[in-house]
C-alpha cells in the first residue's frame, strides 16, 4: 500500500437518483461535493443537494455527461480532489478513468486497465476461462463467411453479443440460419452506434436461464471478498427492472461455488474497488461467467440491506487507500429492489417524460427510497428514463415481498406514466412468489399487459397534467452553480395553483 489518500472534495460525473445517493454518503463522511449538470438538469434535485454545482451546457449526454473535458474543467475549477462516475455515462470507460488519474485526481473505481479487459467481453471470457471460471461456449465471427459455421457448431439458438457493450444492445437471440447474416447486420450496427465498436461474437443462447450476479470488492493490499449474491431474471429488453439478495432459487451447493468463482476473477485480475461478476445459471443449474461490471451496480442497495453496510463509502475508503474491514459484516434477512421507470409497460414499455405535479415517497418498516424526485420537476428525455428505487428488507423473502408491494401501492406519481402498477403485478404473481423466475418471465406472463384502469388513469393524469400547466407561474429568480439563476416557482407547488390560497380569497390581505 502507498498509504492513505483523504478525499476532501469529490466531484459526482453523474446525475439523478445515483448522484444524489452518492452525495449524501459523501456529507456523512465528511466530504464535500461538486455536481455537474446538463441544460436540462439545471432544476434536477443533484444540483441543490451538493455543495458546489457547475453547468456543463448541452442538452445530450455527449454534450454533458460524456464530455470528458468539461468533466475535468469543472473538477480544475472547483478544487476537486476525486471523481466519483456512479454507473452509466462513463462509469466503465478506460480511458475516462485514466485521463482522471492523469490530472492528478482520485478515481472512485478500478484501475483503467481493469476496466479495459472487463469492458471487452472477449478478452474477460479468456480471462474467465484462463482463472477456469465456467464460461458459455461461445464462437469469434468475421465477415469472411464464417459466421455459418460458428453458429453450426454452436448448434441453435445461438445469441449475437456485442463484444464491447451491454444492456442488451447489440443483442440478438438467433433461432435459424436464415436469419443470422441478417441478425448479425443489425446488432452490428446497434453496436456501432451504442459503442463506437461494431465487433459482435456467437454465443450459445442458454433456454430459460436465470441471471444472478456476485458483489466483489477489492482493496490494494490484494484482499478480494464477496458479499453475496442477487438474482436479476426479471428484465424486460434484457435489463433488469426487479433484483433481491440472495438469490432465492439456488442449491447452496451451487451458491458457494458461485461466490468462490467471483472471488477467483477477481483476484486474477488483481482488482481494487467494488464490481459485480455476473452468471447465467441454466434449469439443470450449471453457472457460467456472463460478464464483469467494474462499478457499483444499481441493484447495490439490496446487498447494502442484507450486510447493513454503505458500499459507496467502501468505494471511497478503498480509493483512498483504506483496507477493507474485517471482519465482514453477516447477512441477515431478505431483500428486493423495484427500479421506477418513466416508461409505458403497456406499450412496449416506450419511455416517457412530462412533469412530476406530485410526489409521495413510501415509508415504513424495512423500506428505502433512492430517489431525486420532487413536486414540479421535468423528466427530461435525452436521458435513461429511471427515476428512483424503491428497496425492502424483510427478515424473510415473504416479509420483504409483502413490504415492497405495500410500498409500490403507497408511491404516489402524478404527472407521468410509469410502471408502478405493472411491478406490483409482477411481484403479486405465483410465480414470482414460488421464485420460479427466469430472464423470459416478463415475455411469457406479461405479454400484451395492461393496467387494470387504464383508461382513468390515462384520463387522470391527463387533468393533473392540464392543472400543472395552468398553475405555472413565473417565480423570483435565484442563484444556483454555475452562475445561472432558476425560478423559486420550481420548488414551490402552492405558487402553481393559481389564486387559490389557504385561509384566505383572491386578494384579501
Amino acid at each position: 500500500m502507498g498509504g492513505t489518500r483523504p478525499i476532501q472534495r469529490l466531484l459526482v460525473a453523474n446525475r439523478s437518483e445515483i448522484a444524489c445517493r452518492i452525495i449524501r454518503t459523501a456529507r456523512a463522511m465528511g466530504i464535500e461535493t461538486v455536481a455537474v449538470y446538463s441544460d436540462a438538469d439545471r432544476l434536477a434535485e443533484h444540483v441543490h443537494l451538493a455543495d458546489h454545482a457547475v453547468a456543463l451546457g448541452g442538452l445530450d449526454a455527449s454534450e454533458s455527461y460524456l464530455d470528458v473535458d468539461k468533466l475535468l474543467a469543472a473538477a480544475a475549477s472547483t478544487t476537486a480532489d476525486a471523481v466519483h462516475p456512479g454507473y452509466g455515462f462513463l462509469a466503465e470507460n478506460a480511458a475516462f478513468a485514466k485521463r482522471v488519474g492523469d490530472a492528478g485526481l482520485t478515481f472512485i473505481g478500478p484501475s483503467s486497465e481493469c476496466i479495459e479487459v472487463m469492458g471487452d467481453k472477449i478478452r474477460s471470457r479468456k480471462l474467465a476461462f484462463d482463472a477456469k471460471v465456467p464460461v458459455i461456449p461461445a464462437e469469434t465471427i468475421d465477415g469472411n463467411g464464417k459466421s455459418a459455421k460458428a453458429a453450426d457448431k454452436l448448434g441453435y439458438p445461438v445469441l449475437i453479443k456485442a463484444a464491447a457493450g451491454g444492456g442488451g444492445k447489440g443483442m440478438r437471440i438467433v433461432a435459424s440460419a436464415e436469419e443470422l447474416a441478417s441478425s448479425i447486420a443489425s446488432a452490428t450496427r446497434e453496436a456501432e452506434s451504442a459503442f463506437a465498436d461494431g465487433r459482435v461474437y456467437l454465443e450459445k443462447f442458454i433456454e430459460r436461464p436465470r441471471h444472478v450476479e456476485v458483489q466483489v470488492f477489492g482493496d490494494s493490499t490484494g484482499r478480494v471478498v464477496h458479499l453475496g449474491d442477487r438474482e436479476c431474471s426479471i428484465q424486460r429488453r434484457h435489463q433488469k427492472i426487479i433484483e433481491e439478495s440472495p438469490c432465492c432459487s439456488v442449491t447452496e451447493s451451487v451458491r458457494g461455488r458461485m461466490h468462490e468463482a467471483a472471488v477467483e476473477l477477481a483476484s486474477a485480475l488483481g482488482y481494487v474497488g467494488a464490481g459485480t461478476v455476473e452468471f447465467i445459471v441454466d434449469p439443470e443449474e450449471n453457472f457460467y461467467f456472463l460478464e464483469m461490471n467494474t462499478r457499483l451496480q444499481v441493484e447495490h442497495a439490496v446487498t447494502e440491506m442484507v450486510t447493513s453496510t454503505d458500499l459507496v463509502k467502501w468505494q471511497i475508503d478503498v480509493a483512498a487507500g483504506e483496507a477493507l474491514p474485517d471482519p465482514l459484516p453477516s447477512p441477515r434477512g431478505h431483500s428486493i429492489e423495484c427500479r421506477i421507470y418513466a416508461e409505458d409497460p403497456a406499450n412496449d414499455f416506450l419511455p416517457t417524460s412530462g412533469a412530476v405535479v406530485k410526489v409521495e415517497h413510501p415509508v415504513g418498516p424495512g423500506i428505502r427510497v433512492d430517489s431525486a424526485l420532487r413536486d414540479g420537476l421535468e423528466i427530461p428525455v435525452q436521458y435513461d428514463p429511471m427515476l428512483a428505487k424503491i428497496v425492502s428488507w424483510g427478515p424473510d423473502r415473504p416479509m420483504a415481498l409483502a413490504r415492497m408491494v405495500s410500498a409500490l401501492a403507497e408511491f404516489s406519481l402524478i404527472g407521468i406514466t410509469t410502471n408502478l402498477p405493472f411491478l406490483i403485478d409482477v411481484l403479486e404473481h405465483e410465480s414470482f412468489g414460488r421464485g420460479d423466475v427466469s430472464t423470459l418471465t416478463v415475455a411469457e406472463h406479461f405479454g400484451g399487459w395492461e393496467p387494470d384502469d387504464a383508461r382513468a388513469g390515462r384520463i387522470a393524469a391527463i387533468a393533473a397534467a392540464i392543472l400543472f400547466d395552468r398553475g405555472r407561474g413565473a417565480g423570483t429568480p435565484r442563484a444556483v452553480g454555475g452562475g445561472q439563476t432558476v425560478s423559486d416557482s420550481a420548488y414551490d407547488p402552492w405558487s402553481r395553483l393559481g389564486a387559490w390560497r389557504l385561509g384566505r380569497k383572491d386578494g384579501e390581505e
